[in-house]
């Protein structure tokens, strides 16, 4: 099973693309396409057909594609920054907690 060093609700910057330097939030990832939906960005023109059963009206309907997730890269929220991840054990209260930390700041990201 794939593991990205990206996580839903975390903020981005494109690297790559249209959409080069904009931020925005993750809404899903989609392991399987190795890809991540990011909000407000990579927006594409669709067109629908109207539905009798569910009340969708036609017309053209603008949605968020996928963006390739080695494109995206997590903002720090301390420093502001985009950056690399990295993982450490932080003890607190006797338990051994695996933290994500900022590469850059070297602060924890949660």
């Amino acid at each position: 099973m794939k593991s990205f060093r990206v996580r839903k609700n975390d903020k981005v910057m494109v690297c790559t693309g249209k959409d080069v330097g904009k931020i925005g939030k993750i809404l899903r990832i989609l392991k399987k396409k190795n890809a991540v939906i990011v909000e407000k960005l990579n927006m594409a023109k669709r067109h629908t057909k109207k539905n009798q059963y569910s009340n969708n009206e036609s017309g053209i309907v603008e949605k968020e594609m996928p963006i390739d997730v080695s494109n995206v890269m997590v903002v720090c929220g301390v420093c502001g920054k985009p950056t690399r991840v990295g993982y450490r054990y932080v003890e607190s209260g006797g338990e051994k907690k695996k933290v994500r930390f900022c590469k850059k700041c070297n602060e924890a990201m949660e």
